[in-house]
C-alpha cells in the first residue's frame, strides 16, 4: 500500500456541526461601541465587555473540540495517534479537567463531587479508562463547563484568585488572565483533535468556511504536490 492510499479520504465537516454554530456566538463582535467597542473611560462596561468578549472565545473553541467526538466510536475516540497517545477522548477529558480546576479551586469555587483523577498528576486526564464511555467523558466537560460560566458570571475581571500548582510567585491571577489563558488552552488542545480527527478517518475543518474547497480527489493531488516538493527540497540540501 503506498503512503498516499494509506492517508483517509479528506470530507469537510457539515456546516452544521456543533463547530461551526460556534462561530454564531462571534457574529457582532466589535459590532457596537456599546458593546465590545467600549472604551477603558466606560469603567465596569468596557470589563463586561472584555469579560463578554473573553468568554465568547472560550465557548467557541469548547464547541470546535467537542465536535471532533461526532460520528465516532468508542474505539476510534480512544484511538491513539501520535507517539504520546493523543487521542480526541482524551483531550476531551483533559481540557473538561483543566477547565474545572481553574475556574473551581483557584477562585474558592471548587466543583462538586470532583473525580479522583482531577488532580493526578500521572497523565489520567489524558485518555478514558476502560470504566469510562465516551458519554460520561462528554457529560463531565458539560459540567465542568456549566461550572466554569457559573464562576465567570459570578466575578469581576479583576477578581483575584491563586494558581496552587503554578511555580511561586506567578500563582496569584485574576479571572481576566485565567480567561485569557483557558481560551488559549482549550483553542491549542481544539487544534490537536482536528489532526487527530483527519488522521483518524478524514474528517477536516469545523464546517466554518476555512478549509479549502477542494474534491477528495483535488485532496490527493494537493498532498502529493506538498510531498513533492518535500522531497525536491530534501534533495537540495544534500546537494549543499
Amino acid at each position: 500500500m503506498s503512503d498516499v492510499e494509506a492517508i483517509p479520504e479528506v470530507h469537510p465537516a457539515s456546516t452544521s456541526t456543533l463547530a461551526a454554530s460556534g462561530n454564531a456566538l462571534l457574529s457582532d463582535e466589535g459590532s457596537s461601541r456599546s458593546a465590545d467597542g467600549a472604551t477603558a473611560a466606560d469603567g465596569a462596561a468596557a470589563d463586561t465587555a472584555v469579560k463578554r468578549t473573553l468568554h465568547r472565545y472560550l465557548q467557541k473553541h469548547r464547541a470546535a473540540l467537542l465536535a471532533k467526538l461526532d460520528g465516532l466510536a468508542e474505539r476510534q475516540a480512544r484511538w491513539p495517534v501520535t507517539p504520546t497517545g493523543t487521542n480526541v477522548l482524551g483531550l476531551v477529558k483533559h481540557v473538561a479537567g483543566v477547565q474545572a480546576r481553574y475556574f473551581g479551586e483557584v477562585f474558592g469555587r471548587p466543583l462538586p463531587d470532583q473525580p479522583a483523577w482531577l488532580e493526578s498528576e500521572g497523565g489520567e486526564d489524558m485518555y478514558a479508562s476502560l470504566d469510562e464511555t465516551m458519554a460520561d467523558i462528554v457529560a463531565f466537560h458539560h459540567r465542568s463547563a456549566a461550572h466554569a460560566d457559573a464562576t465567570i458570571e459570578a466575578l469581576d475581571l479583576s477578581a483575584a484568585g491563586t494558581v496552587p500548582w503554578w511555580p511561586e510567585g506567578h500563582r496569584d491571577v485574576t479571572l481576566h488572565r485565567i480567561l485569557v489563558h483557558m481560551a488559549y488552552e482549550t483553542a491549542r488542545h481544539a487544534g490537536h483533535a482536528d489532526i487527530v480527527r483527519e488522521m483518524l478517518d478524514g474528517l477536516a475543518g469545523d464546517g466554518d468556511g476555512n478549509l479549502a474547497d477542494k474534491s477528495p480527489e483535488e485532496w490527493v493531488r494537493w498532498r502529493e504536490q506538498l510531498v513533492d516538493i518535500a522531497e525536491r527540497a530534501g534533495l537540495r540540501d544534500l546537494d549543499a
